[in-house]
This record gives C-alpha cells, structure tokens and sequence, in this order.
C-alpha cells in the first residue's frame, strides 16, 4: 500500500522498486492488485482470501473422506 502511494506521489517505480528490493514487475502486480483500494478494502480482502482458504482446505477434507468411504463401500 505504502509503495503504491508513493509512487502516485510521483517516486519513479524503477527507484521505488530499488529501495523496497522488488522487481518492477512485481510493482506492477501489486497495483493492478491493489490500486485504488484504501486500508480497510486491503484487510477485508486478505481476511476473505485467509476465509477461502480455509473453506477450500474444509472441503478438500471431506471430498477425501467422502471417496475413502465409497471405496470402503465399493470393497464390500
């Protein structure tokens, strides 16, 4: 966030990147990502990406207790 703001301040993006140890792609990543949001969307955002994962490693849990049971089934 910091980085985005100071390059709309008007730091060149090479120079920013040097500084913060990034590529310029990855700056370019992070403002298609990230740019026009404020602090609060930005942390709203990454608690529904942790939610998500969560949810994905909920459902992958039991799609495999699911096939392990149809297995079970199948062998009798």
């Amino acid at each position: 966030m910091e980085a985005l703001k100071r390059s709309e301040a008007g730091l060149a993006v090479p120079d920013l990147c040097r500084e913060l140890g990034i590529s310029v792609p990855t700056f370019y990543k992070w403002r298609a990502k990230f740019g026009g949001m404020d602090a609060s969307l930005i942390s709203r955002m990454k608690e529904l990406e942790e939610e998500n994962r969560r949810l994905k490693k909920m459902y992958l849990e039991e799609r495999l207790k699911a096939e392990i049971a149809a297995e079970y089934l199948a062998k009798k």
